[in-house]
């Protein structure tokens, strides 16, 4: 029986840092059951359209002054074979999930901040 050695394994490719989307906006507790219907729809829609995309919702524990603080994030599913490209959420679609999050506005208290990030530790 023969066992590869460790040195015979294909060495781990280096990608292109995939960008990732994190956006974060405050909701008026009243408002939120509301806003989380709307949020989720959003985020199914853009998952049909877009079958790599890996889109989640998260929340700040607490109320402050009646408000919420929610961030969405979106990423390319790393490996994922209906991935368009390597880099992850590319501008294209970024402006994509900006327009389509325009259904939000009623919910919002604060203006939806955006910021982009790559991950440091991609390989395949």
């Amino acid at each position: 029986m023969h066992r590869a050695a460790a040195s015979d394994a294909a060495p781990a490719r280096v990608v292109a840092p995939a960008r990732e989307l994190f956006i974060y906006y405050k909701v008026r507790g009243a408002a939120a059951a509301a806003a989380l219907v709307a949020v989720h729809a959003l985020q199914q829609q853009l998952r049909a359209e877009h079958p790599a995309l890996v889109a989640r919702l998260l929340r700040r524990p607490g109320e402050a002054d009646g408000l919420q603080t929610w961030m969405e994030t979106y990423s390319i599913g790393a490996g994922n074979a209906d991935a368009p490209n390597d880099e992850g959420v590319d501008a294209e679609l970024q402006m994509q999930i900006e327009r389509a999050a325009a259904v939000l506005a009623p919910y919002l208290a604060s203006p939806r901040r955006l910021e982009v990030f790559v991950a440091l530790d991609r390989t395949r």
